[in-house]
């Protein structure tokens, strides 16, 4: 059975590190952006998540872009 991935939405998260707890461990918060164009570039959008984190009071843990797709039979 072939089966077909429909592109529908993509977001843009960014984790930041807000600081640390009362037993020192860290805190994380995340920031999410909808809308990403599907057709956009992994490196473009990392390249922008740097932008983005290099403006925000906490520091840039990491970058995670989210895919949802629709699946159809052929």
């Amino acid at each position: 059975m072939a089966v077909n991935a429909i592109p529908l939405t993509a977001r843009l998260q960014l984790r930041l590190n807000t600081g640390l707890d009362d037993n020192f461990n860290p805190i994380y918060r995340t920031r999410s952006f909808s809308n990403v164009k599907t057709t956009a570039d992994n490196e473009d959008l990392f390249e922008l998540a740097e932008e983005i984190g290099s403006l925000q009071l906490h520091t840039l843990e990491a970058v995670r872009r989210v895919d949802e797709y629709e699946l159809e039979e052929v």
